[in-house]
């Protein structure tokens, strides 16, 4: 068996899955060609027009596309389109805006925060405190998250999650920090997708001074990550980035931004409000069939995610595994050591084509293989059929197989 034998079987697998997976999406023949240039093979360690290596001219105009692009999207000041994923752009943020034994807050990995705002932060030898966190309300607690800002008075105050339901209170919290002199950093790794599309919130509108995010996940670009920042800071993020963390920043990948970008421009919004539909619909679905969605009496959700409390998220993931639905277990704010909840992202089924009607039939496949209503083999059968119906990959240019 060789590499190519895998890449087949990889693809078959994806055909015939459901792929819910939050942090996950599949990427248009546009993106994937980009892979393939020469771009692949050059390197563009400095800034545009003061590069390190000769033979950096096209690449300089690549670059100026991806930040142009990006401030149409977005409306930021500034942006750094160098890093080559989120935890490397949170730690280079890390590295241009804290000096090592500072403080940051940010929400503990039960409450929905990502590891980069604890593990990695001990790189840069950072003390992280916990952002206070409403469980009833899957959200921050403001009261409290005020109160403790004042105290502790940290360096940075780390907005944004990897369980990611809801908006935070990005003005609110801006306000206090800034009387502290904290910049207020929001990771919008997740949602990135749906605040292009207008269909979460504005954390640059609403005052944060700094937006890192990975281009996966909601947005369907290329593995890797983008910093927008306001004018003053970015002196300090270009440093933190190249030389810091980023040699090289796979330069391939960064011409598949630039087409993500386009194609966001272009089909952003029907993408992202479709995919909000979606996760609402999937989450209703599974709340009629007597499954424990979080935030019933907040609609569930307003982003690409749906959370389920099952007792036991690493069995439930599993047994859901078996027949080629794939989703993560989480941990949940009540939790100690072990997941009690699974998280299902509905972007990349979106991707695909699938609207409410599909999500509800998804609803059904889960509730049928978590209570052995049929054979294993059975279900899968029946999966592989429903998929062979959404194997083209929508909200492009021009539609084409996935796989």
């Amino acid at each position: 068996m060789d590499v190519f034998d895998l890449i087949r079987q990889q693809s078959e697998y994806m055909r015939d899955s459901i792929p819910l997976i939050a942090s996950e999406n599949v990427t248009s023949k546009f993106v994937r060609e980009c892979y393939l240039s020469d771009f692949g093979h050059r390197y563009a360690i400095g800034e545009i027009e003061r590069r390190i290596y000769s033979g950096c001219d096209v690449i300089d105009r690549l670059e100026e596309m991806a930040v142009r692009y990006t401030k149409e999207l977005f409306g930021c000041e500034c942006v750094n389109v160098k890093p080559i994923s989120g935890t490397v752009a949170n730690l280079s943020i890390y590295r241009a805006l804290t000096e090592c034994g500072d403080k940051i807050m940010a929400l503990p990995i039960r409450c929905g925060g990502h590891f980069s705002f604890h593990d990695s932060a001990s790189v840069r030898c950072l003390k992280t405190v916990e952002m206070p966190f409403d469980p009833s309300e899957f959200n921050i607690d403001l009261n409290r998250a005020k109160k403790r800002i004042i105290e502790e008075k940290p360096k940075l105050v780390v907005l944004g999650a990897s369980v990611f339901l809801f908006p935070h209170p990005v003005k609110e919290i801006v306000e206090v920090a800034h009387e502290v002199n904290a910049r207020v950093v929001y990771d919008g790794s997740h949602v990135l997708g749906l605040i292009a599309g207008k269909e979460f919130q504005d954390p640059i509108g609403e005052g944060a001074d700094v937006v890192t995010a990975s281009t996966h996940k909601t947005f369907p670009g290329p593995q890797r990550a983008v910093i927008m920042c306001k004018k003053e800071l970015a002196e300090m993020v270009d440093y933190g980035v190249m030389p810091c963390l980023v040699s090289n920043h796979h330069i391939h990948s960064l011409a598949g931004y630039v087409v993500a970008c386009i194609e966001m421009i272009e089909f952003g919004r029907d993408y992202a409000k479709q995919t909000v539909k979606n996760a609402k619909s999937l989450a209703e679905e599974l709340y009629n069939l007597g499954y424990k969605v979080l935030c019933s009496h907040l609609g569930f959700t307003k982003s690409h995610q749906v959370v389920v409390d099952v007792g036991k998220g690493c069995e439930v993931v599993e047994k859901l595994e078996r027949v080629n639905i794939l989703t993560n277990p989480c941990l949940l704010p009540w939790d100690d050591d072990v997941a009690s909840g699974v998280r299902i992202g509905v972007q990349e089924v979106t991707r695909l084509g699938m609207k409410e009607e599909e999500m509800r039939e998804i609803a059904r496949f889960i509730d049928t293989a978590l209570k052995d209503k049929k054979p294993i083999n059975e279900i899968k059968n029946e999966i592989k059929e429903f998929k062979s119906n959404f194997l083209t990959v929508k909200y492009t240019f021009e539609e084409h197989p996935a796989y």
